[in-house]
C-alpha cells in the first residue's frame, strides 16, 4: 500500500497552487523551507485523509492478510514469527461446529467493522474541516 500513500501524497501536494509556493520563495524562504512548511502544511489534510484511507483499505482486505499470516492462530509472538489477522479468525471460527466459536467469529467481524467505520468517521471529520 506504500505506492498508494505516495501517489495520495504525491497528488496532494500538486493542488497546493504555485503563487503560495512563489509568494514563500519571494520572502526569502528557500525551496526546501517552501516545501517542508508550505506545500506540506497546505497538503497535510489531504495527506492525512490518503493515509487512513489506505489503513481502512488494509484492514478490510482479506487476502494480504490470509497469506501473511501462514494460517497462525496465535497472536503476536515475536518480530520474525507469523501472527494471527482477523479475517482469518473471523472464517476459522465461521466454519467450526461449536456455537461459542460462531459467536466469536461475530464479534471478530463486529470489531472489524466497527473499526473500519471509526476510520471512515474520522476521514469524514478531517475531510470536513477544509
Amino acid at each position: 500500500m506504500i505506492p498508494f500513500i505516495v501517489r495520495t501524497t504525491e497528488e496532494s501536494m500538486k493542488l497546493v497552487p504555485w503563487n503560495i509556493r512563489e509568494a514563500s520563495i519571494a520572502l526569502g524562504a528557500t525551496r526546501w523551507q517552501t516545501t517542508l512548511f508550505v506545500v506540506l502544511g497546505a497538503a497535510k489534510f489531504g495527506i492525512i485523509t490518503g493515509i487512513l484511507l489506505i489503513i481502512a483499505r488494509i484492514s478490510g482486505e482479506a487476502a494480504p492478510l490470509l497469506f501473511t499470516a501462514f494460517g497462525n492462530r496465535f497472536w503476536y509472538s515475536g518480530v520474525f514469527k507469523p501472527v494471527t489477522a482477523l479475517p482469518l479468525m473471523i472464517y476459522n471460527y465461521a466454519v467450526s461446529p461449536y456455537n461459542s466459536w460462531h459467536n466469536m467469529a461475530w464479534g471478530g467481524a463486529l470489531v472489524l467493522v466497527a473499526g473500519i467505520f471509526s476510520l471512515n468517521i474520522i476521514i469524514r471529520l478531517i475531510a470536513g474541516r477544509r
